[in-house]
């Protein structure tokens, strides 16, 4: 049986999750990929929203080297096996909450699974990048692109569902105002 929406049971579900999908931002872009930048001296594959080329991908995966890539697989990409489901809970519930969810529409029920769809293309990008590391030195040109492929559409899709968070964010504000 499915229960009624609840704005305060979506508001609360967003900061559940909102506060541990930070938490494990924080831990990879303050610890795993800024010690990966240190030991590259180069921006790590999940920080390149605009992706990469085969020479970039190439250059990244020399520099980090056996030990460097290692971490990568073993300390890094776990973590962003946890990242990717988190967001898509705090962000698909704060949308929900947003939206009020008062009559279905096509936005109430599209604009939700659009932080999914990012999500998807952070788990592409991941396998992405755990094929070439486990493939190096021999790594496709194919691979490279669809692994920088799936980072400029993981840049692309959190951008453009962190918009429609922020837009039903405001018309629920303005909305709010407008009945006081």
């Amino acid at each position: 049986m499915t229960q009624p929406f609840s704005p305060q049971q979506e508001g609360r579900r967003a900061l559940r999750f909102g506060l541990a999908a930070l938490a494990v931002y924080l831990i990879m872009t303050q610890i795993t990929l800024a010690h990966l930048h240190q030991i590259a001296g180069l921006v790590p594959f999940d920080l390149r929203p605009t992706g990469y080329g085969p020479v970039q991908a190439r250059n990244l995966l020399e520099a980090l080297g056996a030990d460097g890539q290692h971490y990568y697989l073993t300390r890094q990409l776990p973590l962003d096996l946890l990242y990717p489901t988190l967001f898509g809970l705090c962000l698909s519930a704060a949308i929900r909450w947003a939206l009020g969810w008062t009559a279905p529409s096509r936005i109430t029920r599209v604009a939700p699974i659009l932080p999914w769809l990012a999500a998807l293309a952070d788990y592409l990008e991941n396998l992405g990048i755990a094929s070439m590391i486990m493939l190096w030195p021999a790594l496709p040109d194919p691979l490279i692109h669809a692994s920088a492929a799936a980072s400029v559409s993981k840049a692309g899709l959190t951008t453009v569902a962190v918009l429609v968070f922020i837009t039903a964010l405001a018309a629920k504000g303005i909305g709010r105002l407008n009945r006081a």
